[in-house]
């Protein structure tokens, strides 16, 4: 049986899937590297859950400026003055055609989730049950930002498994 600890995610790949997307929906040409953390008190956290034979999430943080100018890239329009609901909805969606592509280099039957966004001052995003798999910062033209993937522990998914 599959578990999380025996399904391995090369950072690389995880790496390629940024950069397509980013190029593809946002025009942005982006590199990995920078600051291990978002360094902005005003940051915006986006997530989407992975479920199935492998348990998890992908999250994407920025700066709220970052944001406003990735919806404004992603929505053809000028960026918003400010974090409204389709910076909101933009940073969802960017978690989301990540975590799509990601769902690719897992076992079939993978379900991705809705969504969510966190925004506003100083926060910690927490999913229980999960650890960090692998935090990568990535530079381009409009800033710096980074990608989080979470996987349930093997434990955690094990007693998951062992509910149904």
């Amino acid at each position: 049986m599959l578990t999380n600890s025996s399904i391995e995610i090369p950072p690389g790949d995880v790496a390629q899937i940024v950069e397509s997307v980013f190029g593809t929906m946002l025009g942005l040409e982006v590199s990995q590297g920078g600051t291990p953390s978002c360094p902005d008190l005003n940051q915006l956290t986006s997530g989407v859950h992975l479920t199935g034979a492998w348990n998890g999430a992908l999250l994407v943080d920025c700066g709220a400026e970052q944001a406003c100018r990735f919806a404004g890239r992603l929505l053809s329009m000028d960026p918003p003055g400010r974090v409204d609901d389709d910076v909101r909805d933009a940073l969802a969606e960017l978690a989301n055609m990540i975590g799509g592509n990601l769902k690719c280099l897992l076992p079939s039957g993978i379900q991705l989730g809705i969504p969510s966004v966190v925004d506003g001052g100083a926060y910690h995003f927490r999913i229980p049950g999960t650890e960090v798999l692998e935090r990568m910062a990535f530079q381009c033209a409009d800033g710096s930002f980074w990608i989080t993937v979470l996987r349930g522990r093997t434990e955690d998914a094990d007693v998951a498994r062992q509910l149904v």
